[in-house]
């Protein structure tokens, strides 16, 4: 076993030990009932965007103390400070660059990870084997591997692990799926949802060296050494494959975990396939800015279509933003709250079903919750609806990234006539891109192979250049190790 000393100093690959990386049974975490009127110590990491919110969140809670701020970027500590010092009147936290360094801290009871998506699995697993509680954003993996190794951790340290899919603690969004799943708008057979948000190019940054108040070998973490640029710090990653996910597993994973969530029983589909491209411009991103991935499950069909090249200037022609979902049955749609019958426009709000269970006050009200009690059941997303769910994202980009390259001006895809909304995202994408000004004879996009994937062994059955993409190569000693 390895002291802290030694871990601290990085003398050996943490995360690629088959050992427990920290001695758990000191901690206060480690026992499993917190009383009401015992405070909770939060370390919260990544603390610029969404971890502003994070620490909002936790200050809302009573009895609940975000104890310790975890950056690798040192100006981001003060204004959080403040933020905590104007809300609460009390002495600011501390601050530390390195998580790990939070986890040797014994009276700190859960970590709340909002930073790249490249370090959410490798940061939910070392939290669990330090012993505390995690709540980790979207998506909640980079990676397919990685994703069920936080589920494993979670199990084999009895731990809270929480996912930053907010809509599974929306009472509203479970009536809904309530009513999807009840069979009274008739049998779902098209699951669709829709991440439409502006994401035009980032231009080009040369390389240069870090800001010397970044830690960017920290900041690296998992990923490949390289240069520093500011394409990368602090949001432009989501656009580069060694970090990101593109806006699929951005803002898509919410949708996404809603169109699963309507599939009765859904996990991983048995075959998957997609196309797009990043078009419309030429910049340093590397990610589908126009995607649609298809997502086969038994009798039905989880489509999800991703356009970035969205605008208010485009509304009139459609094409402005749109994040929502649909479920399309044998009798109609249901969208927005409400079922449309097949060749009718007038809705009518949708009830029935039993609608699963929210533990009410939030995603983070969730959180606390489940950490009181030592109840994963009272967490409205666990780590395996987070796993699913963000693998979904990763199965739209795999099948993207082993795609061929194909023109819009060639002959159409004999697979959209399988079903009609196939057929009806591949015509949105086409007139989005011709409403930017794009001519389709000399746009090409890439299209992949429809792929077998095993759902139970989570590979492919047909294609090793994909499985190559279910994990990566990890970066010593920033490892999601194997045996966790």
């Amino acid at each position: 076993m390895k002291t802290r000393r030694t871990f601290l100093k990085g003398t050996l690959a943490a995360a690629s030990s088959t050992l427990p990386l920290f001695n758990i049974s000191g901690t206060k975490a480690s026992g499993q009932i917190i009383g009401a009127n015992e405070r909770i110590r939060i370390g919260v990491c990544g603390i610029k965007g969404r971890g502003g919110s994070h620490i909002a969140g936790y200050m809302e809670q009573d009895n609940v103390e975000v104890a310790t701020l975890i950056d690798v970027d040192s100006t981001q500590f003060a204004p959080r400070q403040r933020q905590i010092r104007d809300k609460t009147e009390k002495e600011a936290p501390n601050t530390v660059a390195d998580i790990r360094q939070a986890l040797e801290d014994k009276d700190i009871d859960a970590v709340s990870i909002a930073t790249c998506n490249h370090t959410h699995s490798l940061y939910a697993v070392w939290a669990c084997q330090a012993g505390k509680n995690v709540y980790v954003e979207k998506p909640m993996s980079h990676n397919i591997f990685e994703g069920r190794k936080v589920v494993e951790a979670a199990k084999k340290y009895k731990r809270i692990v929480q996912h930053g899919t907010q809509q599974r603690s929306s009472e509203s969004r479970a009536k809904e799926i309530a009513a999807v799943k009840s069979g009274k708008y008739g049998k779902l057979v098209v699951s669709k949802g829709y991440c439409c948000k502006p994401r035009w190019s980032i231009g080009m940054k040369e390389a240069k060296d870090p800001p010397p108040n970044l830690n960017f070998d920290l900041w690296l973490g998992p990923a490949p050494l390289q240069p520093y640029h500011e394409n990368l710090v602090h949001y432009n990653w989501h656009w580069f494959w060694d970090f990101g996910s593109g806006d699929t597993g951005n803002q898509g994973v919410h949708e996404i975990d809603v169109a699963r969530w309507a599939i009765d029983g859904a996990t991983l589909p048995n075959k998957a396939w997609s196309l797009g491209g990043r078009l419309g411009y030429k910049d340093q991103g590397q990610t589908p800015n126009m995607h649609m991935s298809v997502l086969e499950y038994d009798d039905v069909l989880l489509i999800f279509e991703t356009r970035g090249l969205v605008h208010d200037k485009y509304k009139d022609k459609g094409f402005d933003r749109q994040v929502l979902n649909e479920y399309y049955t044998t009798d109609g749609v249901i969208r927005n709250g409400k079922f449309y019958p097949k060749g009718s426009d007038k809705g009518e709000p949708v009830s029935g079903g039993t609608p699963d269970k929210i533990t009410p006050g939030g995603p983070f009200g969730s959180f606390i919750a489940a950490v009181r009690s030592g109840n994963p059941e009272v967490c409205n997303a666990g780590p395996e609806h987070g796993h699913y769910s963000s693998a979904l994202c990763h199965l739209g980009n795999i099948t993207y990234r082993v795609g061929k390259q194909q023109s819009f001006g060639g002959e159409k895809p004999k697979r959209l006539g399988d079903d009609p909304r196939l057929a009806a995202s591949f015509e949105k994408i086409e007139s989005n891109l011709e409403a930017v000004g794009m001519n389709l004879s000399e746009t090409n996009y890439d299209i992949s192979p429809i792929l077998d994937f095993d759902s139970a062994a989570e590979r492919f059955r047909d294609s090793e250049t994909a499985n190559q993409l279910l994990s990566r190569d990890y970066r010593e000693p920033y490892v999601v190790p194997e045996v966790v």
